[in-house]
């Protein structure tokens, strides 16, 4: 048995080798479409593995099983195999010992072998012939599948056949309805065309039907369309010499044009003489306008013919204006000044032709023709005035003031009041709308770029951009020298050229306004150099000057100087934190006398009266009646009544100041004056003061009772102290006069000014050293006054001479 078991072991072991062997001649392929990976192929085999343990289906016999082969049996059915000799060997061992014979002769042996060797012929003969029934019946099916097949394709021939004969039928129908289509459109435009062409020669007989009615009117609204038709139809005709009955057509549309042009002149004379002759009988106009003094009857029908007369004008006028004033304003859409000429112009020449029209009817004057010229000229206002809101620019607003008050008003209105005097009306209107809207940008110009003015680092570079300017002149004068004397005419041009204005003074100089007259150019007198607010509101006050009335610029330029003023005192701080305090004072006093001198020409006081309320008494007067000693008194029937003290005393007073913007920059000029005298003073002689005010304290306490002294023998009077405080100052003035006189002709660039400032300096240091040399006589000896060595004053005054 255990020899039956291994032999029932192997089988199994040969298929599970012959499976690893199929699937690596499978994977050993060269030309392998689907090479298996590790993984699968440990999937295969475990597949296999399990399904060897499935059991056999019942109905199938293990000798129908073991009959097929093995690539025929599905994968669960592969774990059965045919019987091996050695297996049928033991079992016909088996069934002899079952049926208890015994071979005892060989006979018997091969008798049981010869028929055991039928059984297995016959039993190898079954299986075969069972798989020959099985596959017939596979290879009757697969004939059957084969001819349905066929079958299928010869019908499938057949429908392709078909389908392609239809389709040659369909594209050929598309094509033929395509081209019918095409056809059918050609015809169409054509007939289109035709009608078109046809449309003018039918227009004939309308036209015809047209001008042979009676009730026909050169009036009516049907004739313009209907000449216009007619000269369309000849205008085509004339230019179509080909078509057919080209002559007879264009000869009746001719025929035509007569009849109309006939209609139209008898229409046109027959007006032109009736108002020929209604003019004619001008008498009837007369006649009314005579009796109107005397009967009032004639007064209200004249009054009447002037009222439809001046409505039959309106109808006329009204629409033709309308129109122009639209074509001047797209014309002249971004340029508002030619709008105003062009617009004003043309109302001129409006009010002037219809005075001269009414005068052609009538001979007394009324106050509705000036009604209706405001009337159009309404027009011009209301497309004026939204373009004035929307104008920001003070240079446009007030060139736009220019022209309304010099140009018209003045030019035009003025030498011929009587017919311009409604055009007049309209005009001081828009010059006032003007005006406010001037007023209006100017007080936000001077908030936006005055007082509120940052100035740039490039603006407070002083004094370095004098200096470079300086340098530049220099520079030119330099190269003028070397040039040929007509390079040097050219030259000086262009430095004339490079000079301010008439129009601007040469500021801090008494001199001529001529810039001509001038030897030279300072760099700071140039307007280039002025600081941007002074600049600024110089501009802006020369725009406004001859633009607004005198009270209005009042106010306007005082609020202007006195944001200039604020602003300069900033910058003068600002220069002299980051320069020096000279810088800063010189800056100031030299816009100052720029501000000053360039207001000047403004023929107009800069004074401003401004009203306020004191309420000081009102305040007193509530105190007083808080007052816990006057509460009694609130019930007093007499004149010591509170309440009635209250009223009478605690009124508040109206108080007047007025503003003088011209007389502050004089305050403040004179005060930056005097601050820089102050200052130098102090930087030349400033120990040599402090000496003389403890001496003059000192003789005060002796004059009063104190006790007596010898200022020689004060440690802090000293000859040789003294001495180094006179030559310490001496030093000084001779050290940075020059620094100063350097500073203030490139600020003033102006001698007189220049000498002017610095007298008072000049003066004050005079009057030190004298008071010292009193104090040295009075007060030291000889030997001491020669220790000390004071500077006499003849050189004192060779030393301040360079100044002058």
């Amino acid at each position: 048995m255990a020899e039956a078991a291994l032999l029932l072991s192997l089988p199994e072991a040969a298929a599970e080798r012959d499976a690893r062997e199929k699937l690596a001649l499978w994977d050993g392929r060269a030309d392998t479409t689907a090479p298996l990976t590790d993984r699968q192929t440990d999937s295969v085999l475990a597949l296999k593995a399990a399904a060897e343990a499935l059991p056999v289906p019942a109905e199938l016999p293990i000798e129908d099983l073991c009959s097929l082969p093995s690539q025929s049996l599905p994968i669960a059915q592969t774990s059965v195999v045919p019987e091996s000799t050695e297996d049928i060997l033991l079992k016909g061992f088996t069934s002899l010992e079952m049926e208890e014979e015994r071979i005892e002769t060989a006979q018997q042996f091969f008798s049981w072998f010869a028929k055991l060797q039928t059984q297995m012929d016959q039993d190898e003969g079954t299986k075969y012939r069972q798989m020959r029934d099985y596959l017939s019946g596979f290879q009757e099916q697969c004939d059957a599948i084969l001819n349905d097949v066929n079958s299928a394709l010869q019908h499938l021939e057949s429908l392709q056949k078909q389908y392609l004969f239809v389709s040659n039928k369909t594209g050929t129908l598309h094509e033929a309805c395509e081209q019918l289509l095409k056809e059918q459109s050609e015809l169409v435009d054509l007939a289109e065309n035709i009608q078109q062409k046809l449309s003018y020669f039918n227009e004939l007989e309308t036209i015809n039907t047209k001008l042979n009615s009676p009730t026909l009117s050169v009036n009516s609204e049907g004739f313009i369309p209907m000449l216009a038709k007619l000269d369309d139809c000849i205008t085509y005709i004339s230019s179509h010499p080909n078509f057919k009955d080209y002559p007879v057509y264009l000869l009746k549309f001719k025929q035509c044009l007569s009849k109309a042009l006939h209609l139209m002149k008898t229409y046109t004379v027959n007006t032109l003489q009736n108002l020929t002759n209604q003019l004619l009988k001008r008498t009837l106009i007369e006649q009314i306008e005579q009796r109107s003094e005397k009967i009032p009857e004639y007064q209200q029908l004249l009054t009447d013919i002037h009222q439809c007369y001046l409505d039959q004008r309106e109808l006329l006028l009204g629409p033709s204006i309308t129109c122009t004033v639209t074509e001047l304003t797209s014309q002249n859409n971004r340029d508002h000044c030619a709008l105003i000429r062009s617009g004003c112009a043309f109302m001129v020449h409006v009010c002037q032709d219809e005075h001269q029209l009414y005068n052609e009817f009538f001979t007394k004057p009324t106050s509705k023709l000036d009604e209706l010229l405001e009337k159009l000229c309404v027009s011009l206002y209301d497309v004026f005035r939204p373009l004035i809101i929307h104008v920001i620019h003070l240079e446009t607003l007030s060139e736009l003031c220019g022209i309304l008050k010099n140009e018209v008003l003045e030019d035009h209105v003025q030498n011929n009041a009587e017919q311009l005097g409604a055009f007049a009306a309209g005009v001081k209107q828009m010059l006032e709308d003007v005006q406010e809207r001037l007023v209006y940008r100017t007080h936000i110009y001077i908030q936006t770029d005055i007082t509120g003015y940052k100035p740039a680092p490039g603006d407070l570079a002083y004094p370095d951009k004098l200096v470079m300017m300086e340098q530049i002149a220099q520079s030119l004068k330099d190269e003028q020298k070397k040039l040929s004397p007509s390079e040097a005419s050219f030259s000086d041009v262009r430095l004339e050229e490079a000079e301010p204005p008439n129009s601007l003074t040469k500021s801090g100089s008494s001199e001529s306004l001529n810039p001509r007259q001038q030897t030279t150019i300072s760099p700071a007198d140039l307007h280039g150099m002025w600081y941007p607010t002074v600049r600024r509101t110089l501009v802006c006050l020369s725009k406004l000057y001859r633009c607004i009335d005198r009270a209005v610029f009042q106010g306007l330029s005082q609020e202007a100087l006195s944001a200039c003023i604020q602003s300069l005192l900033g910058a003068s701080e600002s220069i002299s934190k980051n320069k020096t305090q000279i810088d800063g004072q010189l800056f100031l006093i030299k816009h100052l006398l720029i501000l000053r001198e360039q207001i000047a020409p403004f023929h107009t006081e800069f004074t401003i009266k401004e009203i306020s309320l004191d309420l000081k008494k009102t305040r007193d007067a509530a105190f007083k009646i808080l007052n816990p000693m006057t509460v009694p008194r609130f019930f007093r029937l007499n004149s010591n009544n509170a309440l009635i003290e209250f009223l009478l005393e605690g009124t508040p007073e109206i108080r007047e100041h007025y503003l003088d913007s011209k007389k502050d920059v004089d305050r403040h000029l004179k005060s930056a004056c005097e601050q820089f005298i102050q200052q130098q003073t102090r930087l030349f002689i400033e120990p040599l003061e402090e000496f003389l005010t403890k001496v003059s304290a000192l003789k005060t306490m002796a004059s009063q009772g104190g006790p007596k002294y010898t200022l020689s023998q004060q440690p802090w009077a000293q000859p040789a102290k003294v001495s180094d405080l006179v030559a310490s100052a001496y030093k000084t003035i001779k050290a940075k006069l020059p620094l100063t006189l350097r500073s203030m002709s490139l600020y003033l660039s102006n001698k007189d000014t220049e000498f002017i400032l610095f007298k008072p300096v000049r003066n004050n240091i005079q009057q030190v050293f004298q008071k010292f040399h009193v104090l040295l006589k009075e007060e030291f000896s000889p030997e001491d006054v020669q220790i000390i060595a004071c500077p006499s004053m003849e050189q004192l005054n060779l030393l301040l001479s360079v100044s002058k």
